[in-house]
């Protein structure tokens, strides 16, 4: 009897001993084929793995890097829970096949803000093709400036702190969002399953409709008085410049919006609260009916403060393409005489053929810099100027350039 139960005790430490090397093992391995697969967009550090007999592995102090950003994401503890160990080995065998119930946490998620949160090299290049944005927040005079990180630290949020929530159960996936200072977000989705292979394709794990609940925890007030003090506008004068940017954003899209949407927009821009609404993420507009006329359609199902809000829809509508002024069509370059030394207009990517010549730029701010074209490069040109009795370059970035000017005799035609 007594050997039996010291065999018993031998084989219980054996088979908890080999669980844990086992998940951490297993665990390590797939978080570095996630850190290969993200390595061209950040850096993960997969910190300590803990597991427990109940189907549970723990990741602690994790942290991940994306090169687009000046500060990490901070993960305090990461939590994936099965159910069983057997389950959890299994899943971490081969997670292409996520069991049918699971649970994902991440708690004490935090990200310290700064002034400038992207580098330098994500906002050098704006992407002039991209389209119009559907709507746009400012803080500042210039209505096309968005509001940015900084504005959220003058507001009073230093950083970004909260935890999260993915639950997948058989008859629905569950995500649960909470902010300590910049409010909430609760996502139900019915009959979705999520895998590795529609990860990417959102649309691919269910027919929805998914119900989306924002909470903004006093958000928007703190916003719509902070950027209304800062543009010299009343509160309900700065959301009105919201609405019309919404407007002008759907009309790039040949859509108008009805009414009591506009409304709706312009009392969550002034102030908050919750909203709840229905979504289609395979549709167009993510379920947002458009109706062909305003008399007859479908309403969006949107809840505001508990109560339901009728007439929410769009309306298509014909973009005409403005006709261009008479004056738009006169030459804007004037004819070259070869007896005269003046200012001529040309063009940045032209030059490199005017080393050492006077040349003169206006930049986007409306400033104007004049001297001695000393360098061009891919990006940028330098430009010296005679300050002292001696001369200093200036670095000019291209894409600031919006007039570039030379002083030479026309050209004889």
């Amino acid at each position: 009897m007594k050997r039996l139960l010291s065999f018993l005790i031998l084989t219980g430490i054996v088979v908890f001993a080999g669980f844990k090397a086992g998940v951490w093992w297993l665990m390590d391995q797939r978080l570095a084929e996630a850190r290969a697969a993200l390595s061209e967009t950040g850096v993960l550090e997969r910190g300590g793995i803990s597991s427990s007999l109940d189907g549970r592995v723990i990741v602690r102090k994790a942290r991940w890097e994306d090169f687009r950003l000046t500060q990490p994401l901070q993960l305090g503890l990461v939590e994936l829970e099965t159910g069983s160990p057997v389950t959890l080995l299994t899943t971490l065998l081969n997670p292409e096949s996520l069991p049918a119930q699971w649970r994902l946490s991440v708690e004490q998620a935090s990200i310290n803000l700064e002034p400038t949160m992207f580098r330098n090299w994500v906002t050098a290049a704006p992407d002039e093709a991209a389209q119009v944005p559907l709507t746009t927040l400012s803080c500042a005079p210039d209505p096309r400036q968005q509001i940015s990180s900084g504005d959220l630290m003058r507001m009073g949020v230093p950083d970004i702190r909260g935890d999260l929530v993915l639950e997948q159960t058989p008859g629905a996936l569950r995500l649960e969002l909470n902010t300590r200072e910049t409010g909430s977000l609760e996502l139900t989705w019915p009959d979705a399953r999520l895998t590795l292979g529609n990860l990417n394709t959102p649309a691919a794990l269910g027919p929805g409709p998914v119900r989306l609940t924002l909470r903004d925890a006093g958000l928007m007030r703190r916003m719509s008085a902070y950027c209304a003090r800062e543009t010299g506008l009343e509160v309900s004068a700065w959301a009105g410049r919201g609405v019309v940017a919404l407007e002008a954003g759907l009309r790039a899209r040949a859509l108008e919006a009805s009414p009591q949407l506009l409304a709706l927009y312009r009392q969550w821009l002034m102030e908050g609260g919750e909203l709840s609404l229905s979504l289609s993420p395979a549709s167009e507009m993510l379920g947002l009916p458009v109706r062909p006329n305003q008399e007859e359609g479908a309403d969006w199902e949107v809840t505001y403060n508990g109560a339901g809000v009728p007439d929410v829809f769009l309306t298509p509508i014909q973009q005409v393409a403005p006709e261009p002024p008479a004056k738009a069509l006169e030459p804007v370059v004037p004819p070259e005489d070869p007896e005269v030394e003046q200012w001529y207009p040309d063009t940045v990517e032209r030059a490199g053929d005017w080393l050492g010549h006077r040349v003169r730029v206006t930049l986007s701010n409306d400033n104007d810099v004049e001297g001695r074209l000393v360098s061009v490069g891919e990006r940028d040109l330098e430009i010296a100027r005679t300050v002292a009795g001696g001369e200093v370059a200036y670095p000019i970035l291209m894409r600031a350039i919006t007039q570039f000017e030379v002083w030479r005799r026309g050209r004889p035609e």
